[in-house]
């Protein structure tokens, strides 16, 4: 049975459920779209700079063109992504994920086995 590891924080109490702040749908739309399946790994290619379409498929191992094309089109329309003379960049929007995207990095190097 897997057991995480807890940390105990001493004198920490447990704070009441109306003096909590809720999921407001915002966080929640950005967490769906960064979550779905390829994104982050598209997002992570993408921070070092332009690529085309061929390009981020051959550094994202087992991303089939189909869903490449979908998750591609998806950033774009959210305006995280932009294609301009056949390459993909990220916009100023998209920037703006960059400590996100080496935070998941650096948090999965560190715990994902």
């Amino acid at each position: 049975m897997y057991m995480p590891d807890v940390e105990a924080r001493s004198g920490e109490e447990r704070v009441p459920v109306t003096q909590r702040s809720g999921c407001c749908h915002k966080y929640h739309h950005a967490v769906e779209l960064i979550g779905k399946r390829w994104t982050g790994a598209i997002l992570l290619v993408l921070l070092d700079g332009p690529l085309r379409f061929s390009e981020v498929g051959q550094l994202v191992p087992d991303l089939s063109d189909r869903l490449l094309s979908e998750r591609l089109k998806e950033l774009e329309g959210e305006g995280i992504v932009a294609r301009e003379d056949g390459l993909y960049t990220l916009t100023r929007k998209g920037r703006e994920l960059e400590p996100v995207v080496h935070g998941l990095k650096f948090w999965a190097q560190r715990n994902c086995t």
